[in-house]
């Protein structure tokens, strides 16, 4: 359980200089700016560098034109130089952007074309078999020509009007719903005409200006379709051959301009005075070696490095120290929240209880073990950070299930096992016997008080390190909570267990009552122990009503916590339960579909009661135990470095 100690960064320097300082901290990766203005009481004489980012355009304009390209932006290995000639990057992006964006140009034009060509080649396609001259009947002045498509049952329908000689239909090609085709109507009947069509759900279709049958104007556009497609292959190649050339350059550049204004962003952390620049962040003290080596290199700047001090308003970013086997769950203290700086950090303590729980809980020698080889599936193919989770959980259930003697729901294939180990004719712990329940369900609920009490514990020892009074000493799980939970635990535990009458009234008196009063007046008490002058609460009946009710409160916690616990002895149940009624379900079965069933029920029950105890375990975790001893209102160490990706970040409030 480790946050690495910071130490906080001042620089000092000529602004010419403050693009090679953020770069050369972005370079080692290992610090993290701060708002300079913030550690400043008087800020008047100071400005935030606000001037645009130069880098902007030209690296939108970069990534436009790879776009177009259809290329992928990536970044590669670079050597980064404040220094450098930037004019010599522009220029490189003017000329690769006016190349890529004549020829997309160009490919636009004749896409459009393309699909202009498509869409007039369709509809002529639908009047093939009509021997008529389009441009002859579209330039008639005395008839109205409509082309379009009519239902199969309509078609039929027309029968019904062969005493018109003027309602005549004349069908080019169709399908299994229309025939497509044209009628034809002089000017002055026309509009009767167009009724009788619209009555049988004809669709007219517009068609474009032609010269020809409809048999040459086909021809013709799928001539120029193919000339088309050939000229749009030939600019594709173009713009290929030009990627391949300058793809090296282009990816070079484009690294460069996307770190520069990156670095250039993180000019706002600086503060101005005249022509000097104030920079401040933080670094951890096992590399403030490599950090001076880079700052040394550096002309015209001071710096010092100094012990971080944490108040009000400059709380040091936290970054978690685990060992390899306990930084996996830093994801679960990660999603609660981090610790602040002085607070202890909780990893080691959610590895070993959440692997421990998760084992009681889920206990079967084959399912654990599967469980193991999915989560590490799971980190090794897809780098999820829950699958480096689930291998020590699987372990743990896997030792678990020895302990129970269950393999994959088989009750007593162990047994041979511990009659050859400990002469026993079959496994000492037998889950669905009804004392062994009883048993289980009594051993979660002294877990549960282990838990919440070296909860307790580390509340008390965070909140004294951090001279929090009210929380470390007199608060619900501070010194003064510890010995009434205690007291109340230990005295009722072995007057009902074992007989032991403790529970007197100089007991009730002492560790009982009295707890309960300094925990009433936690508030003033602390701020007295902290030599606060304003201690006295501002209105004492405001202040006893509503500590009334949170007394309350607190009593139904103390119980509602310890109870959630049973859950831990329920779930060692449940999963023999649910085993068993796959066992049955095979037995009815038998033969094929008893190894079926088998099979099947193994990987539900193995899916989803995984899921359920790696939430409830979770929800221990956060609701029963974090919440007596950790904040996590930490903010996280996010180093400036370009090459990581991450965006510049926002700094503390």
């Amino acid at each position: 359980m480790a946050i690495a100690k910071m130490k906080l960064v001042n620089i000092i320097g000529h602004m010419d200089s403050l693009d090679s300082v953020l770069i050369a901290c972005g370079k080692t990766g290992v610090s993290q700016p701060d708002d300079a203005l913030s550690f400043f009481s008087d800020t008047r004489d100071f400005t935030i560098p606000q001037e645009e980012n130069p880098y902007t355009e030209p690296l939108s304009r970069l990534e436009s034109a790879m776009s177009r390209a259809g290329v992928e932006p990536a970044e590669v290995e670079v050597e980064l130089d404040a220094s450098a000639d930037k004019s010599a990057l522009f220029q490189y992006v003017e000329r690769f952007s006016q190349r890529i964006t004549e020829l997309t140009r160009q490919r636009g034009i004749l896409s459009v074309r393309a699909e202009s060509i498509n869409k007039d080649c369709e509809q002529f396609e639908h009047f093939l078999g009509l021997d008529i001259d389009m441009d002859a009947i579209l330039s008639c002045e005395t008839i109205k020509v409509r082309f379009g498509r009519l239902p199969r049952d309509s078609f039929e329908k027309l029968k019904m009007y062969n005493a018109n000689p003027y309602v005549l239909f004349f069908p080019g090609v169709s399908d299994a719903s229309y025939y497509w085709g044209v009628y034809f109507a002089p000017i002055d009947l026309s509009p009767e005409v167009d009724r009788i069509f619209s009555s049988l759900y004809f669709e007219r279709l517009r068609i474009p200006a032609a010269v020809g049958k409809p048999e040459e104007i086909v021809a013709h556009l799928r001539e120029e379709k193919q000339q088309v497609a050939q000229e749009l292959a030939s600019l594709d190649r173009q713009i290929q051959d030009i990627w391949t050339e300058e793809r090296d350059e282009c990816l070079r550049v484009y690294t460069q301009l996307k770190q520069f204004h990156y670095y250039y962003s993180a000019r706002r952390f600086a503060a101005r005075y005249n022509d000097k620049f104030i920079l401040t962040g933080w670094i951890s003290s096992r590399d403030e070696r490599k950090f001076r080596i880079a700052l040394d290199g550096v002309d015209g700047i001071e710096y010092t490095i100094e012990r971080a001090v944490n108040d009000a308003h400059h709380t040091p970013p936290v970054k978690l120290q685990n060992a390899g086997a306990f930084r996996p769950f830093e994801f679960f203290v990660d999603m609660y929240g981090l610790p602040r700086y002085t607070e202890i950090d909780p990893t080691a303590f959610v590895a070993i209880t959440y692997t421990l729980l998760f084992g009681i809980m889920f206990g079967d020698l084959g399912q654990g073990l599967v469980v193991s080889i999915i989560g590490w599936l799971m980190w090794k193919l897809k780098k999820m950070a829950i699958g480096k989770i689930l291998v020590p959980c699987g372990i743990s259930s896997a030792i678990f299930g020895l302990v129970y003697g269950s393999v994959f729901g088989f009750e007593h294939a162990l047994d041979p096992l511990y009659h050859a180990l400990f002469g026993l004719e079959e496994k000492p712990i037998e889950v669905m016997n009804s004392s062994w329940a009883m048993n289980i369900i009594l051993a979660a609920v002294v877990i549960g008080l282990l838990l919440i009490i070296t909860a307790m514990c580390l509340n008390i020892y965070s909140s004294l390190r951090r001279r929090d009074y009210e929380s470390g000493v007199f608060g619900p799980n501070g010194i003064v909570g510890l010995v009434f939970y205690g007291s109340l635990v230990f005295g009722f535990g072995l007057q009902l267990l074992l007989g032991v009458t403790i529970v007197t009234l100089p007991y009730v008196l002492g560790l009982i009552v009295l707890p309960l009063i300094l925990m009433f007046f936690r508030e003033p008490l602390g701020k007295l122990m902290a030599r606060e002058p304003d201690w006295k609460p501002e209105k004492w009946g405001e202040f006893i009503l509503q500590n009334f009710f949170e007394m309350f409160e607190l009593m139904l916690s103390y119980l509602s916590n310890t109870m959630s616990f049973l859950r831990v002895g329920a779930f060692v149940l449940i999963h023999a339960g649910m085993m068993m009624a796959v066992f049955t379900l095979a037995e009815l079965a038998g033969g094929v579909g008893y190894v079926a069933i088998v099979i099947f029920g193994n990987a539900l029950v193995m899916c989803m009661e995984a899921l359920l105890v790696a939430i409830q375990v979770l929800r221990l975790e956060f609701y029963e135990m974090f919440s007596r001893y950790y904040n996590g209102d930490g903010r996280p160490f996010r180093p400036l470095d370009a090459s990581s990706g991450e965006k510049v970040f926002t700094p503390a409030k």
